[in-house]
C-alpha cells in the first residue's frame, strides 16, 4: 500500500464535476476520484480546519469515535469496479480492530478531520498511468480557442 495526501480538489467545468486528486509523496502516482459537490465541499472543509456552527456529518464521525473511545487507524482504498472505487474506515477500539466499508470520499474526508493517514493498494495506482497532471484540467476555459 501507498500512502497518499490530498493534492487538490476542484471543479472540472468541462464534465460539471468535481475531482480529488490524491497523490503520493514522491509524486510519482496520482489518483483521480471523481466526487459529488457536498463532498468535495466536506472535503474542502477539512483541508482548511474550517469548523462550521453545528458540526457536519463527518465532524459527528469523529466525535462519536471519541466518545466511545474508538481510534482512527488508517483509510484505505482498496478496490476497483469499474469506474467506482472502494475503501475503508480502519478502527480501534479498546477490543479489537476492525474496519468498516465507507465510499472513498467520505472516508477521505473522515480522515482529513481526524488526523489518519490514506493509503491506496499498488494495484489501483498501476491502473492509473503515473505522473498524470489532472490539475491541466483546472486551468482549462470553456473557451475552445
Amino acid at each position: 500500500m501507498i500512502e497518499v495526501f490530498v493534492r487538490e480538489i476542484f471543479f472540472d467545468s468541462t464534465n460539471q464535476a468535481y475531482i480529488l486528486i490524491l497523490q503520493d509523496e514522491s509524486r510519482e502516482w496520482t489518483l483521480p476520484v471523481w466526487v459529488g459537490p457536498f463532498e468535495a465541499q466536506a472535503i474542502s472543509m477539512g483541508l482548511a480546519r474550517s469548523r462550521p456552527d453545528r458540526p457536519q456529518t463527518h465532524d459527528l464521525f469523529i466525535s462519536l469515535l471519541d466518545s466511545i473511545t474508538a481510534k482512527l487507524l488508517s483509510v484505505v482504498i482498496s478496490r476497483i469496479e469499474g469506474e467506482t472505487y472502494f475503501a475503508s474506515l480502519h478502527l480501534l477500539s479498546e477490543n479489537a480492530e476492525f474496519s468498516i466499508d465507507a465510499r472513498p470520499s467520505d472516508a477521505v474526508a473522515i480522515a482529513i478531520r481526524g488526523g489518519a493517514p490514506i493509503f491506496v493498494k499498488e494495484g489501483i495506482l498501476k491502473k492509473t498511468p503515473p505522473n498524470m497532471d489532472f490539475l491541466q484540467l483546472s486551468d482549462r476555459t470553456d473557451d475552445p480557442e
